[in-house]
């Protein structure tokens, strides 16, 4: 059951991610140098030797207090990595909180609501970036030797991201001839649709929204079995990554530049309305967006979510 901790100050609505424990696993947690653990983990994912040295104690103290935190649930692996020539699992936190509850959960004063978060992870976490962005590549590729224009609003999605982040780590955006098996394994956000993107083109037909090669590229929604042919129209999907099934993928397309800049737009004016499920189905999460040209310029301004 996801979960905040909510905070409603004068002004604004702050939340955290939070996990409901138990006490026993909360137990790990009376040691101050676990504290101490947790402490670094919340800033970023670290490996028990970079704990060790950071807080100045024996590894093998670190690693005891890790297998304790990873058996409680409290921590977990994120990603393993070469640290010196071998294989270091990187361990994070499950949820930046943990809370115990001593009674049950009752119907509270409806506060403000908080912007939802839930599409955005785990695409971020704990203010980290924690998924490789690709795009389609602007050169002629895949078999139409289609260019992508939608590159560029990878920019505008990566702005809009940051609003999210403490930090970036590394460089996190490839094209799509550049992603290889390990870019593929993560959780992943593509930029654009199957004729300029080859990644989302091997994801179309898992997708329960999709695009139809058959009919011009037409959008097909198989939560409503409805058909949209705008080329303003664009796709959100949040699904789990077929490459991976571990992990997550975000599908941001349209059917012509247009239309995934119609998403962008949704994105950056409307995300607490696109951060809902399916208007025919609110446990899918599968958007679909038309473009609107308000002011008769040729150029897609506005919006509509139409499922």
């Amino acid at each position: 059951m996801a979960m905040h901790i909510v905070n409603k100050t004068k002004d604004k609505v702050i939340s955290l991610p939070a996990k409901e424990v138990t006490y026993k696993q909360l137990k790990p947690l009376t040691s101050e140098l676990a504290h101490k653990i947790l402490l670094e983990l919340a800033k970023s994912p670290s490996y028990p030797i970079a704990l060790a040295k950071k807080l100045g104690v024996h590894e093998q103290k670190v690693y005891y207090h890790i297998r304790n935190l990873e058996k409680a649930r409290i921590v977990q692996v994120v990603k393993t990595d070469s640290v010196h020539g071998a294989a270091a699992n990187f361990y994070g936190l499950v949820e930046p909180a943990f809370v115990i509850a001593y009674k049950e959960f009752q119907e509270a004063l409806k506060l403000e609501e908080p912007v939802s978060y839930s599409l955005l992870e785990p695409f971020i976490e704990n203010g980290q970036l924690n998924a490789a962005i690709i795009v389609g590549s602007p050169d002629p590729h895949g078999p139409e030797k289609a260019r992508s224009r939608d590159g560029y609003y990878g920019i505008d999605f990566a702005l809009f991201l940051g609003s999210f982040l403490n930090t970036i780590q590394g460089l996190n955006v490839k094209l799509d001839t550049e992603a290889r098996t390990e870019d593929l394994q993560k959780n992943i956000i593509l930029i654009g649709g199957p004729v300029v993107n080859s990644v989302t083109a091997s994801l179309n037909m898992k997708m329960p929204i999709r695009f139809n090669k058959e009919n011009n590229w037409s959008i097909y929604s198989t939560v409503s079995n409805k058909e949209y042919h705008s080329d303003e129209a664009g796709i959100i999907v949040k699904m789990k990554n077929p490459f991976n099934k571990k992990k997550f993928a975000l599908i941001i397309a349209g059917k012509r530049h247009s239309g995934t800049r119609a998403v962008m737009i949704a994105f950056i004016k409307h995300f607490k309305e696109i951060a809902k499920g399916n208007k025919f189905n609110d446990k899918v999460f599968a958007k679909i967006i038309e473009g609107i040209d308000l002011d008769s310029d040729g150029i897609v301004d506005e919006i509509e979510i139409v499922e």
